[in-house]
């Protein structure tokens, strides 16, 4: 029996937090025509940056390539605005306690032929919220599910939130069938709901994926998709100049005036690159220190030097993409020390190379502590290989690219997982009792607009802290083929290609 679709909780959703560009082409399930393509389609070629640094696991930040692959879907997306809209779920609403969510599901099959069902839902979500570490868009949130009828599935937080269903859009809480779940791990190939099928990976060089003839959205344009990640930046942008790929992200702004035009696309995001210290161990634990490096950084000379226009100096942790933003900051809080004299004070910048901007940013830091009087080694590797001893507190300090609204398009959660003593991704070890009280506190927030306001007061109280030095506000550049449609432009970096991408 069909289960009637709910009411819709636009009401209770947040307000649009992020203008956006999400260029829906013909076929896309998401744009205006509402249909997919019938004929063969030829295979897309796609470049991305960043290789798998955990086997695909659907729990890390390898969630995101096979979201923007086409794979992977949740029970909601974010549109262009921040929203949270329709995906696997077509409707829900909150209970009476703000607790307790129940999402109504469209009809739809996994990869494997299973039917997704409000049992398989609510198993996967389940399965999310008991990883460790868990995803970081569940950061400080205890989740449960249960199935509350054939397609109905309750979804429940400790207490209450009023953001789930912007938190349930996060890629690492997409829906798998039972047979994802083999051992102490999850494979999502042949196995999540996308317009896409996983097929075969090459370790992290390259993968396969064909098209999913049962998708909910109707089938793709395109019969398949070959991925090769190509972590240099310059090798990426060759290949899309030589036409051996399609579509090739995070184009490095030097590679731009190389490129025919037709092929750069451009747009605002909500990423920053900063300059983290260790809070945890070694010289960074000294506040004065800390102080020290934050005078000794020149934003305006990254941004100028290094991005050429494609980006602005840093003015916090929410950058201009967010307007709400600027009307509302102040001066950062809770600042106690002066700056010290580093007295030659030896540090290890670490920072890597997926994006190509990256190793001439931390450069440019590095001359500024250095004449500032740190003595300053740079370590430089490959994305995959620095996150574990990042995280670890192996470096005293690190220059990383982050979007700020990445995990769920909300502006309290990335505090929660970034910058808070039980965080699942705090590059600078914060653990500060301030901190952690503001950020509680912007969590206990429902409305948009005291929401934000939170959000600022806990973002001064980490700036005060020093722990993160915000450098510059990103713009990001998309190499697309002319000829290749399609391809969605998502300031939140969690969309790339769809069941409309075509060439």
């Amino acid at each position: 029996m069909r289960i009637p679709r709910l009411r819709p909780a636009a009401a209770l959703l947040l307000v649009p937090l992020l203008a956006g560009c999400f260029v829906a082409a013909p076929g896309d399930p998401y744009g205006d025509d509402g249909g997919a393509g019938s004929g063969g389609g030829a295979r897309l070629r796609v470049a991305l940056a960043f290789p798998p640094a955990e086997n695909y696991s659907p729990y890390g930040m390898d969630a995101y390539d096979l979201s923007r692959l086409g794979v992977v879907e949740g029970l909601t997306r974010l549109d262009a605005n921040g929203t949270a809209v329709a995906a696997l779920a077509e409707s829900w609403y909150a209970e009476g306690n703000g607790r307790d969510w129940l999402f109504a599901l469209r009809e739809a099959t996994f990869h494997d032929g299973t039917e997704v069902t409000a049992a398989a839902v609510a198993d996967s979500l389940t399965r999310a919220a008991l990883a460790e570490p868990p995803p970081g868009a569940l950061s400080g949130i205890r989740l449960t599910a249960e199935a509350a009828g054939d397609r109905l599935v309750r979804v429940s937080t400790e207490e209450p939130d009023p953001v789930l269903p912007l938190r349930l859009s996060n890629p690492s809480l997409a829906v798998f069938a039972p047979s994802a779940f083999t051992g102490d791990r999850v494979n999502p190939a042949g196995t999540a709901t996308g317009p896409f099928v996983l097929t075969t990976t090459t370790g992290d060089t390259a993968a396969s994926l064909d098209r999913f003839d049962g998708y909910w959205g109707g089938r793709a344009h395109a019969s398949g998709v070959d991925v090769r990640y190509i972590s240099d930046g310059t090798a990426r942008a060759n290949a899309l100049r030589t036409g051996e790929v399609d579509v090739a992200e995070a184009v490095p702004v030097a590679q731009v005036p190389a490129l025919d035009p037709d092929t750069v696309h451009e747009i605002n995001t909500a990423r920053n690159t900063s300059l983290y210290l260790n809070t945890s161990t070694g010289l960074f634990t000294d506040a004065a220190l800390r102080a020290a490096a934050r005078e000794a950084i020149d934003t305006a000379a990254v941004a100028d030097g290094v991005y050429e226009g494609y980006a602005e100096p840093a003015q916090g942790l929410y950058g201009p993409a967010l307007s709400w933003a600027a009307g509302l900051r102040g001066a950062p809080t809770g600042r106690t020390a002066d700056p010290a004299e580093p007295d030659g004070a030896a540090l290890t910048l670490a920072t890597y190379n997926d994006r190509p901007e990256l190793p001439e940013t931390a450069q440019v830091v590095q001359q500024q502590l250095e004449r500032a009087g740190f003595t300053v080694r740079l370590e430089v590797r490959g994305y995959a290989q620095l996150e574990s001893d990042l995280l670890a507190g192996a470096f005293d300090a690190a220059v990383l690219s982050r979007n700020m609204m990445l995990e769920t398009g909300d502006p309290v959660t990335v505090l929660a997982s970034g910058y808070t003593c039980e965080g699942s991704f705090n590059p600078a070890l914060l653990c500060d009792p301030a901190v952690d009280a503001l950020t509680e506190a912007a969590r206990a927030e429902a409305g948009p607009a005291q929401r934000q306001q939170a959000a600022i007061r806990a973002e001064a109280a980490v700036l005060g802290t020093d722990a993160e030095i915000p450098l510059v506000h990103l713009k990001v550049v998309t190499g697309i083929r002319p000829g290749v449609t399609g391809v969605v432009l998502d300031p939140y970096e969690r969309e790339l290609v769809g069941a409309g991408t075509r060439r």
